[in-house]
């Protein structure tokens, strides 16, 4: 079984399926387009909750959620499915096979076969598209590889099932319907006031206020936590900004890409300025995350690394806090 599907390497991999699913049912959506109207830019730090033994840190919110936002705005309609057994999970994926329906999944990176040793941790919020079966074999495509790949039947199912936080459980989701008539400007407009909502929302969790939280908190690692957790807390938090398929700067470039992209879907020249502001902003992201790694690579030569780590990042949430002023104002 193996359908006309096309890849398309992207930055990330929610986008990046998504926008190659749509794309098989006609619709020309880049990853971009993708990721912002299903208000993907966000911030979110809870210290109390741990993730590989450090702080919950995520720059986008909860797995799936980008995908369902822009589906919802689209008035697109998207079917997925958790389940209980291996068994169940793979003939479900098959029968949607044997009907030319190309299928996401959401799957573990630690026994990712075709991941290169350094990128396979445990992190169960991996997304990539089954679109075919040669034998037991899976053909998969992943859409942060250049190219397509395959997973056996075995390999397929320990990742579809991986164990701990955000566990897949062989969750497995496609569209159902799309609508003749998409309404862009609509869905643009009301994903960049959630998005602007989020980011500026009063509480420490979320947004501006997040990063300021964050940032007060690693001033006290050191003597709180001591040297080498404190490091280990810095090496997650760049991790996450930069190596989880992001595309670098916290999500700021794709954002930004998805702004100059907007301008011109609804006519608004006011997203062109904004779109070279958050450019920025992710410039500076990218530089405190090389700051932050020279220090827990000890190789620093600032004195008083933490501070100025932290005033970096409050420099950061300043400018943020401004630009989604901006945003709201110009949408």
């Amino acid at each position: 079984m193996e359908m006309d599907f096309t890849h398309h390497q992207s930055a990330h991999c929610e986008n990046g399926v998504a926008s190659n699913l749509l794309k098989h049912q006609g619709i020309d959506i880049s990853e971009p387009m993708v990721f912002g109207i299903g208000s993907g830019l966000f911030f979110f730090y809870f210290p109390l909750l741990k993730v590989n033994h450090a702080p919950a840190i995520s720059y986008r919110p909860m797995p799936g959620l980008i995908f369902n936002r822009t589906a919802k705005r689209l008035g697109i309609k998207v079917k997925r499915t958790k389940f209980s057994s291996p068994k169940s999970a793979q003939e479900a994926l098959e029968q949607n096979l044997s009907n030319n329906i190309p299928t996401g999944l959401q799957v573990g990176v630690y026994n990712l076969t075709y991941f290169p040793d350094e990128y396979r941790f445990h992190f169960n919020a991996h997304n990539l598209v089954v679109y075919g079966k040669e034998g037991d074999t899976f053909l998969i495509s992943d859409p942060v590889m250049e190219k397509v790949t395959t997973l056996t039947e075995k390999e397929l199912e320990k990742v579809r099932f991986a164990k701990g936080a955000l566990a897949p459980k062989g969750q497995m989701y496609y569209p159902t319907y799309i609508p003749t008539d998409l309404h862009w400007e609509s869905a643009i407009k009301k994903a960049i006031k959630s998005t602007c909502r989020d980011m500026l929302a009063p509480v420490p969790m979320v947004g501006i206020k997040a990063m300021k939280r964050l940032a007060n908190d690693i001033r006290k690692w050191p003597n709180k936590k001591g040297t080498k957790v404190a490091n280990h807390y810095l090496a997650q938090l760049v991790r996450m900004q930069e190596e989880i398929g992001t595309g670098g700067g916290g999500f700021r470039f794709i954002y930004a890409a998805f702004l100059q992209e907007a301008a011109k879907k609804i006519n608004n020249e006011a997203l062109i300025p904004l779109s070279k502001e958050l450019t920025n902003v992710g410039d500076q992201w990218r530089d405190f995350a090389v700051n932050a790694s020279r220090v827990y690579k000890n190789r620093s030569n600032q004195t008083d690394v933490y501070n100025a780590l932290a005033d970096e990042l409050v420099g950061i949430a300043n400018q943020e806090e401004a630009f989604y002023k901006k945003l709201r104002k110009a949408i």
